[in-house]
C-alpha cells in the first residue's frame, strides 16, 4: 500500500537552512509527478513546489522561488526540499504527495502526513 513519509523538520532560526526527504514505498515513483504543499497556522494548504516525473521539470511558488530547490531519485524513492534563507513566514507543516502536481493539490494521489517548520530565533 502506497505510504509517503516525510522527515528532516524542525526549530530553525530566520535565515537558516533545512533539507526535507520524503520516503515512498508501495508505488512505483517513477509514475508520479510530486509536490511539496504547507499550511501554514491559520491557513489554508498552498503549493511550494513541483517536480515532473523525471526531475525535468521543475515549479516554485513566488515565496519559494531562489530560495528553495525541488530533487527526487526515483531509484531511492525519495524526494526531497533543500530550503534555504528561511523565514517565519515559511513556518508551518510540510507535506508531501504524488500525483500531477501541475494541475493542482486537488488532483494529487497520495499524501505523507506531514512535517513541522518552525522558524524562529
Amino acid at each position: 500500500q502506497p505510504r509517503l513519509v516525510e522527515s528532516g523538520g524542525g526549530l530553525v532560526q530566520p535565515g537558516g537552512s533545512l533539507r526535507l526527504t520524503c520516503t515512498v514505498t508501495g508505488l512505483s515513483l517513477n509514475d508520479y509527478a510530486a509536490g511539496w504543499f504547507r499550511q501554514a497556522p491559520g491557513k489554508g494548504r498552498e503549493g511550494v513546489s513541483c517536480i515532473g516525473t523525471r526531475g525535468g521539470r521543475k515549479e516554485y511558488s513566488d515565496s519559494a522561488k531562489g530560495r528553495f530547490s525541488v530533487s527526487r531519485d526515483n531509484g531511492e524513492g525519495t524526494v526531497y526540499l533543500e530550503m534555504s534563507n528561511l523565514k517565519p513566514e515559511d513556518t508551518g507543516v510540510y507535506f508531501c504527495a504524488v500525483g500531477p502536481c501541475y494541475r493542482g493539490a486537488e488532483y494529487m494521489d497520495y499524501w505523507g502526513k506531514g512535517t513541522q517548520i518552525t522558524v524562529f530565533p
